[in-house]
């Protein structure tokens, strides 16, 4: 996977502005795929180059135009291909694992605290995810609420865990 199969899909169901693609990255992808506005916008143009979308650019009183993106048939072409191909291994990297795994060579105040804020931050993470589901349920496709539903148990593993190791009682 690849952030231009993400964006085609995006573009898939209807055209968006460069910053209508972040915030729907932030708002629904951010428990599984990030990009930063860094990596978004020079993706679009070499989408645009590759003739996988166009643009059209929308003047706007007071403001910089506002360039809208639509997917074209090539666009589509390869979004179906990425479709029907097997998904690709996933690679995991963490920086909390890493710490975690030379735990032994920090101390035990130093480790617990890593353990806690990380669990504070899964936590916020799961609270977040759900309150999206709860609100847009009734609205999902089966395999988007399916996503949202996987984050949520796998956040929850985690956090369940870390307090079992925190709290052994």
């Amino acid at each position: 996977m690849n952030i231009q199969d993400v964006i085609l899909g995006l573009l898939s169901k209807r055209s968006f502005s460069g910053y209508d693609i972040k915030h729907h990255f932030e708002e629904y992808f951010s428990f599984f795929f990030d990009a930063s506005f860094g990596t978004i916008y020079p993706t679009l143009s070499k989408m645009e180059g590759l003739k996988l979308i166009s643009k059209e650019s929308i003047r706007q009183e007071g403001k910089p135009d506002k360039n809208i993106y639509t997917i074209t048939p090539a666009g589509s072409e390869q979004f179906n291909r990425y479709l029907h191909a097997p998904a690709d291994k996933e690679i995991f990297r963490s920086d909390f694992f890493m710490h975690l795994y030379f735990g032994d060579m920090a101390d035990a105040a130093t480790m617990e605290t890593l353990l806690r804020q990380a669990m504070q931050e899964k936590q916020e993470m799961y609270d977040d995810l759900e309150q999206k589901l709860n609100q847009l349920d009734a609205f999902l496709p089966p395999y988007q609420k399916l996503s949202m539903e996987l984050g949520l148990a796998q956040y929850a593993a985690f956090i369940q865990k870390v307090k079992s190791v925190l709290d052994p009682s």
